[in-house]
């Protein structure tokens, strides 16, 4: 799904390093054009990736500015065009090509190992230059005022691939991702950064290290938030800067589905629990016994607008994130290109504002956390889970 759809699945990076000072757009747009798709339909290659134009991934050129440059916005989508050629397809061909290069050869009961690998592979060759290349397209969005880029997908093999181009195709940066611990470096106030600091349970500024030993932030985050959904009034008030007023209240809750992980006699258990939740009582039975919460689905809602997401605890990806809907006009009288950008813009003003809330119930969570009362917290979430 595209950054335009009303549901998308997103993670979040900090663009490390200094582009330039000025002439950003057009330096952005010469460094995407020299990276761009290269349409294999023709051929019989197995893979071509490069970036295209976020409103057509049928265009790669990036000649105008404006397909990629909006206010501070770079916007441009990476296309992955791959051919597979199924299993059970390529033994069936195999198999005849095998048959063939006996009968002309009927003093052989087999085929030499290596004879059938020349077989396999141009048998593989022949079918791939039979099968049209399945498009995928992965959308970004580089906000270019705070460093912070948006990309549309989750997928592992695709969030590799756009790193590793994007550091290809932008010389001198690369992209970090914003993980749960370097989440709450950003939303946190200067005073609470040492408190935070202390906490930390990594042995080294790796990523995987931020994220795989502070994996305590998820945990006592969807923990905090389920007790707060089931014994408080779940309003919170606005306190990160975004298109929401600061100080204005919103609501924040988990419901309809959780999943909770954790170690047992016979090894890592998963607890899926599903449907609208009255007190949480199978949650909390699993809590009880030692797991965590894992991924959970969140509710936000600002007046009369809602935004629905799943969260992943670990790294903090937001899967299936649904916010207020926004459409495209169907106005002849209207420039298509135009109706596009002011479409954008809507949509980012959404997306945005969701991720502003959800940045606001997390500082006011991590204030919590950091603060010399947390053990007491602690002790009434302890003694809320061994109610019946």
């Amino acid at each position: 799904m595209g950054i335009l759809s009303n549901t998308v699945s997103i993670c979040q990076f900090r663009v490390v390093g200094e582009p330039p000072a000025e002439e950003l757009g057009p330096w952005a747009g010469e460094c995407l054009a020299k990276n761009a798709f290269q349409p294999i339909d023709h051929g019989a290659e197995e893979l071509s990736f490069g970036w295209v134009e976020v409103d057509d991934p049928k265009h790669w050129e990036f000649a105008s500015p404006r397909v990629y440059w909006r206010d501070h916005y770079l916007v441009f989508s990476l296309r992955r065009d791959q051919r597979r050629v199924p299993a059970a397809l390529l033994k069936a061909h195999l198999e005849e090509a095998e048959a063939e290069f006996l009968a002309a050869h009927p003093g052989l009961q087999r085929v030499p190992k290596q004879k059938r690998e020349e077989l396999k592979e141009a048998v593989r060759g022949s079918l791939l230059a039979r099968t049209l290349p399945t498009p995928a397209i992965f959308d970004a969005v580089w906000d270019t005022r705070n460093g912070q880029l948006t990309l549309a997908s989750l997928s592992a093999k695709a969030v590799e691939l756009f790193e590793n181009l994007f550091k290809q195709t932008f010389e001198g940066l690369r992209l970090v991702t914003v993980h749960p611990f370097a989440r709450a470096e950003q939303v946190l106030d200067q005073s609470l950064q040492p408190a935070l600091l202390e906490a930390n349970q990594a042995s080294t500024d790796a990523v995987l290290d931020l994220i795989q030993d502070n994996q305590w932030l998820g945990w006592d985050f969807m923990l905090w938030l389920m007790h707060q959904t089931m014994t408080g009034a779940s309003r919170y008030s606005v306190c990160r800067p975004g298109p929401a007023v600061a100080g204005d209240g919103f609501v924040a809750y988990l419901n309809d589905r959780l999943i909770l992980q954790g170690g047992g006699e016979n090894g890592m258990q998963k607890v899926t629990v599903a449907g609208p939740q009255d007190n949480f009582s199978e949650v909390r039975t699993a809590l009880r016994g030692g797991k965590q919460i894992h991924e959970a689905i969140l509710y936000l809602e600002l007046q009369e607008h809602l935004w629905k997401l799943t969260l992943k605890g670990s790294t903090f990806h937001f899967a299936s994130f649904k916010a207020p809907p926004v459409k495209l006009e169907k106005d002849t009288n209207v420039d298509q290109g135009s109706e596009k950008e002011a479409l954008f813009y809507e949509r980012m003003y959404v997306l945005e504002e969701g991720l502003q809330l959800f940045d606001s119930l997390y500082a006011l969570f991590l204030q919590n956390r950091l603060d010399a009362s947390w053990p007491d917290t602690a002790q009434q979430i302890r003694e809320w889970l061994e109610k019946d």
